[in-house]
């Protein structure tokens, strides 16, 4: 792997593609449902959800499927599955689901107006945790954009991370549905129902 090739490829990816898009996301307040339970109503979790999964599909990463799911009553669920050359399989874990605005902002700076300020990005979620399907996306096309193999990959972004009620043991299901198991996981899984599914379905 050539690191200043890889260096110069996320870069260029980030200043062009994804701080816009990172922008746009902190402006949709999205809390999440154990913060607004009007949350279907209100209709900002689709926003974010759409945003960032036609970001996903403009992307050139070959046989890459793109999946938003829903279930009646409960958060949609945006699922990247990119094929490997490698056996096994790779999940990619985040969430997009924000907390409340709370209080305590300097001077300048607010939830849902984003601020770049001494090269860093202010504004709710960005950090936690709206950067992760750009973030996995942008490294599997690295990856490829040097022809070095990989494992299946799967980014599996959900938005109900702080009350956990998605139903993880289907997608602990769809992830073995071609005998492939999770040999690794790359994220802070902080749902229990997919730490469930990921007991039942990691090889």
């Amino acid at each position: 792997m050539n690191s200043s090739v890889l260096r110069q490829f996320i870069e260029k990816v980030w200043q062009t593609s994804i701080v816009e898009r990172l922008q746009a996301y902190i402006r949709i307040p999205n809390k999440s449902p154990a913060f607004d339970p009007d949350w279907q109503r209100h209709g900002y979790m689709d926003q974010a959800i759409e945003l960032m999964a036609q970001w996903c599909r403009a992307q050139a990463v070959p046989r890459m499927s793109v999946e938003v799911r829903r279930l009646p009553g409960m958060t949609p669920l945006l699922m990247v599955d990119i094929p490997g050359e490698l056996p096994e399989c790779v999940l990619l874990y985040g969430h997009l689901d924000k907390q409340p605005e709370f209080t305590g902002w300097h001077e300048g700076l607010s939830p849902w107006e984003p601020v770049i300020r001494d090269g860093r990005l202010y504004g709710r979620g960005a950090a936690d945790d709206g950067y992760a399907v750009f973030s996995s996306l942008t490294a599997i096309a690295a990856l490829q954009a040097q022809h070095i193999a990989h494992a299946r990959c799967v980014v599996l972004i959900e938005a109900c991370v702080f009350r956990g009620d998605y139903s993880m043991l289907e997608i602990g299901r769809n992830l073995a549905e071609r005998n492939e198991f999770v040999a690794f996981v790359i994220g802070s899984v902080v749902n229990p129902s997919l730490e469930a599914a990921l007991e039942v379905n990691c090889g």
